[in-house]
């Protein structure tokens, strides 16, 4: 069941400009087979390209994706691209900002890399993703209770110790990753929303996971409103809810 709040509704009715936030994967286009398909869908980049065109929106991508992936699923000048959760991002002038010190991350992640390799080869249903910036592990197709176990047996391969200080570690169902601790989407919209103000705007975000959760939470502080792209109920603290991608693309075209 599709809904949005009655205050949410009104709020976003009397707002004159619109800061606007977008996941992918989940959200904007359905999950690509694995991490590495970059499937550039037409109609995502048309109504993105839209969006931007409209001078009362300003459109960030945040994805967790690498920006090199997200640059060519939107090949879109005027919207700012966030990859790795935000720590690369391409502004709207084209300008590309690196968050954290790849030199201070790298040899950590070359340290668990051979790993997480070795535990899970020949294992199916499991694909190991080299970010640069992070390692990501999924096990999206691999039977249920395998996954769980050979996650958590990754998990504490990690030297959680040696990694808090610059490190987070990521959850989810059947997935695992490992990067900077500003691979954060709450902390990339903080950032976004300080780097570039746009006084009187209502920030205003779309997306689908437990990542896009923490930025909820960054946007429902600075007086915004959230909306989770999911296809079933489950706890959240968004204040609308749209069942799928499509669902999602029909609804964003309604703010042009």
């Amino acid at each position: 069941m599709e809904w949005l709040s009655e205050d949410s509704g009104e709020r976003l009715a009397q707002a004159g400009r619109l800061r606007l936030f977008l996941d992918y994967d989940g959200t904007l286009a359905d999950f690509a087979p694995t991490p590495e398909h970059v499937n550039p869908s037409h109609e995502v980049a048309e109504l993105v390209a839209a969006l931007v065109e409209r001078p009362h929106i300003r459109v960030a991508v945040v994805s967790g994706r690498r920006l090199s992936h997200v640059e060519a699923l939107l090949p879109v000048p005027g919207a700012l691209l966030a990859g790795t959760y935000g720590v690369e991002l391409r502004t709207p002038a084209g300008e590309r900002v690196e968050r954290v010190d790849y030199d201070a991350v790298r040899p950590m992640l070359e340290r668990i890399k051979p790993r997480w390799s070795a535990l899970i080869e020949r294992r199916a249903g499991f694909f190991l993703e080299d970010k640069g910036w992070t390692l990501a592990l999924h096990a999206r197709f691999a039977d249920e209770d395998e996954a769980e176990v050979v996650l958590d047996e990754a998990c504490s391969l990690i030297n959680h110790d040696a990694t808090a200080e610059l490190f987070r570690v990521l959850g989810g169902h059947k997935f695992l990753e490992i990067g900077p601790r500003l691979a954060h989407k709450g902390r990339t919209v903080s950032y976004v929303l300080d780097r570039y103000p746009w006084p009187d705007a209502l920030p205003l975000y779309l997306g689908d996971d437990d990542k896009d959760e923490e930025a909820f939470e960054v946007i429902q502080a600075r007086g915004g409103l959230a909306i989770r792209v999911i296809s079933q109920e489950r706890e959240t603290r968004a204040d609308g809810r749209l069942e799928s991608p499509q669902s999602a693309r029909r609804w964003l075209r309604t703010l042009l």
